[in-house]
């Protein structure tokens, strides 16, 4: 737990942004591991850009366990961090319980969602030498009960209230907090306010650093963008052409 909140706090101290990306199989983790990035997030947004579903809310510990291990097996030299899913952290045991199961496949450290209430399990996993990255703002495993993706920090109290979640969870031991479609303002205000880094997706430019879905980054999910997410490539295209190419070519007696 010691090194990574260390690591983590000195690239803060230094003011290196960090730069983190989901991955969910073992090609893919590699890629990103050659390529350099600071964290892999084996994130539960799978359940959307790999297993179909609509949201993360079907997402079991077993799919987690599965794709954890695939991405370790790739990632040699990068911090892999994985989701917990919904459900698996009710409770400080029932966290800690859960968050083994993911270590054992070969997650160095895990992510919960929510602020003050998960404090009590962000301590129970910390002291039982499980490093933890916060997450607050908006929480997609709440998204059925919030009726969608909505900006986070609009009104006073709410603003109020991510600030309290941000010094909570670094009070209990979170090496880093992502922020999650936070007003870009109030994330600005909050990251120079804490001793651990803020990793932002879609809550602008002052946070300590960026994370965001890989098939966002290279358009491997045409289906759905966020606004936010700014694309370097477009993969989806050139596969579809060369896969249409392939099924010509054998279907004209060729390979």
């Amino acid at each position: 737990m010691n090194d990574t909140a260390t690591r983590f706090r000195e690239l803060k101290r230094n003011g290196r942004k960090i730069a983190a990306l989901t991955a969910y199989d073992y090609p893919t983790a590699r890629l990103l591991d050659e390529a350099g990035i600071d964290l892999i997030l084996v994130g539960d947004s799978l359940g959307m850009v790999v297993l179909g579903y609509p949201d993360t809310t079907s997402v079991t510990l077993d799919d987690m366990v599965r794709h954890t291990g695939a991405v370790a097996r790739g990632a040699g030299n990068t911090l892999v961090v994985t989701d917990l899913p919904i459900g698996t952290y009710g409770t400080p045991a029932e966290a800690v319980a859960s968050a083994q199961r993911l270590v054992e496949a070969g997650a160095q450290a895990v992510k919960l969602e929510g602020g003050a209430e998960v404090a009590p399990q962000i301590r129970a996993l910390t002291a039982a030498g499980i490093p933890v990255l916060a997450h607050i703002g908006m929480l997609p495993q709440h998204i059925r009960e919030e009726g969608g993706y909505k900006v986070k920090g609009r009104t006073a109290e709410e603003a109020d209230a991510i600030r309290r979640d941000a010094g909570a969870v670094q009070d209990a031991g979170a090496f880093a907090v992502v922020m999650e479609i936070i007003i870009h303002g109030l994330a600005a205000e909050i990251s120079p306010a804490l001793r651990i880094p803020t990793i932002g997706i879609g809550s602008g430019d002052g946070c300590d650093g960026q994370i965001l879905v890989l098939h966002d980054l290279v358009g491997l999910f045409p289906w759905f963008r966020p606004k936010f997410a700014v694309p370097r490539a477009e993969l989806a295209a050139p596969l579809a052409q060369a896969v249409r190419e392939y099924a010509a070519a054998v279907r004209g007696g060729g390979h």
